[in-house]
């Protein structure tokens, strides 16, 4: 019999046949591809697989071809897909907006909100840096207008008082307003008759709610004196010389004869700070936490109270110190001497930051502005001035007052009053930002006593007035802010509200070492510094480590890296930085041989003339 031959050396294999798959085999629960019999069962239905998923079951001895696993298809670009048009807005009736979007913002109120001086160009950087500083300045605008929308929302206007016919406005009695007012507002003027302990000082908490009293005779009480409600009356039994209310109205400071005491709201002494002896005036920084004393010794100490440690204890050299007030936009201290000289501290310095000379005599009185700008001085010279703190300390106006002011005032929106012997002046400016206006008054008022303490009430157009009768509380129409923020000074919070308020005032408390005459020197780069540093850093280390580094390439891969190729690649470079330095000493050369010629062409002795701008 004849057999096949078998495939050898020299019989090709026959490249027809491929070998037969094996047939994988079925489970029970997998459906067959072939139709069942009848008498077969069906197992469970099997898992249908998603698109696009198809595997291609190989065997170990077939090869797919590489054109196999491209597409034949023609691929079809696909279409971008077109956003549809948002669809206008239709209220419940069907009726469309004839105005659709966000209402457009006056530009001068949102100029009002705006913090960035968008006139400085971003400075050259990298365009990493760059692009925060344009993403931080669009937060910033965005934020602008939405305090702009958010403005129109707020109920109060601020108030105002306008004679009829080119009335004096001077002229009108507090009996007057208070019959013109409603209820509610008339009920904010009253009296209280406490010659026997008095003359008194007095000060309003920062929510305008509470009201501290002392009197020079040891009588001290706190009260709420919108409701008349009185929370804590006491007899320290020694001479009250300032009295101030800290960060709420659960703490009061007394600076009686001796030492400084702290009391709570029912009168209880919780501490006596022996350091701080014959204080003579008391000043609380409020975003810093601090209680800044003036004492007769003519030392200004600045107590943390949220610590109880004494932070900086400076001495004045200017003798007695009983004028004192605090700048509320940077938190300096303002203190007038006998000398007629106002000079203006910080905790971080030993030395004033300023001196400002004021007036011939000894300076009475000093106050400063909401807005820091502005700061009114009385003197022994019977002069009131308006001084610009805006750098240039320069006298705006100036005024001669009959007996001399001894006790300065300045409300929310720029009021200025200023108590005489026993009679209060107020004079009003053209808005919140300007000066007030020394030439004619707004409000006089006489009183039964003499002047010893003045303050306008936050958020209430009220001017208390501490004197040797007792306390009497002004009506001042325009006087303070209509609308607060909640969530600075709420006057309506509860218990619970005021010790969650102190908890976050305690998180953002502000170093005292950043008290400075311009805080927003805070955010840039102090040059001079910087390069000290540089370069004691520098001698310390023996080199400077931001020197730049020699070039250095790179080894490359597959024997590219040799040293002959190093050594070229670095002096590439080297001619490279070499050619850029004579460039530039070529070009710095031929600038000053053309200056040279300018100048050999001018005879020398000749006039200017009109021409000369067209040589080149």
């Amino acid at each position: 019999m004849e057999t096949a031959p078998r495939p050898g050396r020299n019989v090709p294999p026959k490249k027809d046949k491929l070998p037969a798959k094996r047939k994988k085999p079925r489970r029970y629960w997998e459906e067959e591809t072939a139709p069942t019999s009848a008498g077969a069962s069906p197992g469970p239905p099997r898992k249908k697989k998603r698109n696009g998923e198809i595997r291609l079951q190989k065997s170990k001895n077939t090869r797919i071809s590489k054109k196999s696993r491209i597409s034949k298809k023609p691929q079809v670009p696909k279409k971008p897909r077109e956003r549809k048009k948002p669809e206008p807005q239709r209220s419940l009736s069907g009726a469309q907006d004839p105005f659709p979007g966000p209402a457009p913002v006056p530009v001068e109120v949102a100029r009002k909100f705006c913090r960035i001086d968008k006139s400085k160009k971003l400075p050259r950087s990298k365009s990493k840096t760059r692009s925060k500083l344009e993403v931080a300045e669009a937060e910033e605008e965005e934020t602008s207008v939405k305090a702009a929308r958010s403005e129109l929302l707020l109920a109060e206007e601020p108030g105002f008082l306008e004679g009829e016919d080119g009335e004096d406005t001077a002229k009108i009695r507090q009996a007057d307003i208070v019959e013109a007012v409603d209820i509610a507002s008339a009920a904010k003027h009253f009296d209280l008759n406490l010659r026997q302990f008095g003359p008194y000082r007095l000060n309003y908490s920062r929510t305008g709610r509470h009201l501290a009293l002392g009197g020079r005779r040891g009588h001290v009480a706190a009260l709420d004196w919108v409701t008349k409600k009185l929370m804590c009356e006491i007899n320290v039994m020694e001479a009250v010389q300032d009295i101030r209310f800290l960060h709420s109205e659960a703490l009061l400071a007394v600076a009686q004869n001796r030492w400084l005491h702290i009391y709570d709201n029912q009168g209880i002494e919780l501490h006596c700070i022996r350091r701080c002896d014959r204080v003579t005036r008391l000043e609380f920084l409020p975003y810093h936490f601090l209680l800044a004393t003036a004492s007769e010794t003519g030392f200004l100490t600045y107590l943390d109270v949220s610590v109880g440690k004494i932070v900086a204890a400076l001495n004045a050299r200017a003798g007695r110190l009983s004028v004192m007030a605090q700048n509320p936009y940077n938190a300096v201290i303002h203190l007038g001497h006998s000398n007629g000289t106002v000079s203006l501290w910080s905790p971080a310095v030993k030395e004033p930051l300023a001196k400002i000379l004021c007036h011939r005599g000894g300076v009475r009185a000093i106050a400063v502005d909401s807005t820091g700008t502005y700061m009114a001085t009385s003197g022994l010279d019977h002069q009131l001035k308006i001084f610009d703190l805006r750098g240039t300390f320069q006298p705006l106006s100036a005024r001669t007052l009959p007996q001399g002011a001894g006790h300065l005032a300045f409300s929310q929106r720029g009021l200025l009053a200023a108590g005489m012997g026993d009679v209060i002046n107020i004079w009003a400016g053209q808005g919140k930002a300007s000066p007030p206006s020394l030439e004619q008054a707004y409000l006089t008022h006489r009183l039964s006593g003499h002047v010893h303490g003045l303050q306008f009430c936050p958020f209430e157009d009220v001017l208390g007035v501490g004197h040797s009768g007792g306390i009497t509380s002004m009506l001042v129409p325009g006087a303070a802010e209509p609308n607060f923020d909640a969530l600075e000074s709420n006057p309506y919070r509860s218990r619970k509200q005021r010790q969650e308020w102190e908890v976050k005032a305690l998180l953002e408390k502000v170093p005292a070492e950043l008290i400075c005459l311009d805080p927003r020197a805070l955010a840039e780069v102090d040059v001079i510094s910087l390069e000290q540093e540089k370069k004691e850093r520098i001698e310390r280390l023996g080199y400077d480590p931001e020197a730049k580094v020699p070039f250095q390439p790179k080894p490359k891969q597959k024997g590219r890296s040799s040293t002959a190729s190093l050594v070229k690649r670095k002096r590439k470079v080297m001619d490279k930085e070499h050619r850029d330095k004579v460039r530039q000493s070529i070009e710095q050369q031929q600038q000053q041989q053309r200056k040279q010629k300018q100048e050999k062409a001018k005879p020398k002795g000749s006039r200017p003339s009109a021409l000369d701008r067209f040589v080149r």
